[in-house]
């Protein structure tokens, strides 16, 4: 098959996993019963206010309640308020919103329903330290796990020590309403207790487990943050306060790239979905990426290597001051561009399925054969912008910066590498 424009297909391919993501086709498969008493909804991430806005459309009883979103652009609610936060750097707007949303769940009754609303990024949108520590506790601590280079699962675990609405803590509020949980999973494996730190979904990860992470990561936690975690547990999934709950993974990168892998069998090309759920150093998956390209590439035939998760980007102590713009996707893909310099017929595109990617207002970018020449001919040097951690800036010299504005959803990584 002729493919006449690589990147356009490799756009399409984007847009048609994100739609496979939207919350309302999403919401409407899980839509839980209607309770005798209240309808209270909550929820938090990037998807939040259009989470909420499609739950306003499909329920046709009364509603109330509050979701947080990020500073942006959301979607309009008429019965649900939408708060706003920043990520991935909590703020004090965040720690408004979710005293908030704590509220809105206290003093409710076994007839009430709450319904929670959670996508990725909601562990930034919720700073809520705990007696004795301050916003800027949270923030030292976030900017600690994002350098660290630890997966989101053992972030997210820390984290939920650190918190006094992570980890079930706001669905233990809620007792004794019952709790449904409707997820927008940006988590390799979809476990709905890691997405946002699990603000309603508590799981069996305690105190030793935060530890261990900080230990094996090498986090750069702070004494006090130290001693705090050694003294305290989380609420365990077996706990009462959650009987009769219900978490419901609605949408997630599996069921985005199999809609992806069907549209390339449509057009005449052969997916391959590598996986859904890899993890690592971004740059080092974007040298994977690249050597499964060129080995691929001698099979007959068009073919198209799909593959999501979570890349990380470590930031190391003697990095911090000079690293630049960039997220992990743009991160991933200079690497692959490096390693697929002065090759043909190669395309690919990595991206974030909520729209930004790491500092900048970028998705993602794209690449090819001719990328790194590109770079170097408009004055870069494309190994120099990969060391530190400089790969919106190669890509913005390049011309290959993916933009879409945000999505509305987040299913985490996007990657698709076009081999004709």
């Amino acid at each position: 098959m002729n493919i006449e424009n690589p990147r356009a297909f490799l756009a399409s391919l984007f847009h048609v996993a994100v739609r496979a993501a939207d919350p309302l086709k999403a919401i409407r498969a899980h839509l839980p019963a209607r309770p005798k008493g209240r309808t209270v909804v909550i929820g938090a991430g990037k998807a939040a206010s259009q989470m909420a806005q499609a739950l306003e459309s499909l329920w046709d009883a009364p509603l109330e309640g509050v979701v947080v979103a990020r500073h942006g652009p959301i979607a309009a609610c008429s019965r649900i308020r939408v708060l706003q936060s920043a990520h991935p750097v909590p703020d004090q707007a965040g720690i408004v919103a979710a005293q908030a949303l704590m509220a809105a769940v206290r003093g409710l009754t076994p007839d009430d329903l709450v319904i929670a609303l959670i996508s990725g990024g909601g562990s930034a949108l919720l700073p809520s330290p705990p007696p004795g520590f301050a916003l800027a506790d949270e923030v030292a601590l976030n900017e600690a796990l994002l350098s660290s280079g630890a997966p989101i699962s053992a972030m997210n675990v820390v984290r939920k020590h650190v918190s006094m609405i992570k980890g079930g803590r706001l669905a233990a509020l809620a007792h004794p309403a019952r709790v449904v949980s409707l997820v927008v999973s940006d988590v390799p494996g979809d476990n709905p207790a890691f997405v946002a730190s699990g603000p309603t979904i508590p799981d069996a990860a305690g105190r030793e487990d935060a530890l261990r992470a900080i230990r094996d990561y090498r986090m750069n936690i702070s004494t006090d943050i130290l001693d705090h975690i050694g003294t305290v547990e989380t609420p365990r999934p077996d706990d009462p306060v959650f009987a009769g709950h219900a978490a419901h993974v609605i949408a997630s990168a599996r069921v985005s790239l199999q809609a992806a892998a069907q549209r390339c069998g449509e057009a005449g090309v052969t997916p391959l979905i590598l996986s859904d759920r890899i993890e690592g150093e971004a740059r080092d998956i974007g040298r994977m990426h690249a050597a499964l390209a060129l080995e691929f590439q001698a099979q007959e035939g068009p073919m198209v290597l799909l593959s999501g998760g979570e890349t990380t980007v470590t930031i190391g102590p003697s990095e911090a001051q000079a690293a630049g713009k960039g997220g992990r996707n743009t991160e991933l893909l200079l690497a692959a561009a490096i390693d697929l310099d002065g090759a043909s017929g190669i395309t690919a595109l990595a991206a974030d399925t909520d729209g930004i990617d790491g500092s900048e207002d970028n998705a993602g970018a794209f690449c090819d054969g001719g990328t790194a020449a590109r770079i170097r001919a408009a004055g870069g040097e494309p190994r120099a912008h990969l060391a530190r951690h400089d790969a919106w800036s190669a890509f913005s010299l390049s011309g290959d910066l993916f933009e879409t504005g945000p999505t509305g959803t987040n299913v985490n990584d996007f990657r698709a590498f076009l081999l004709l």
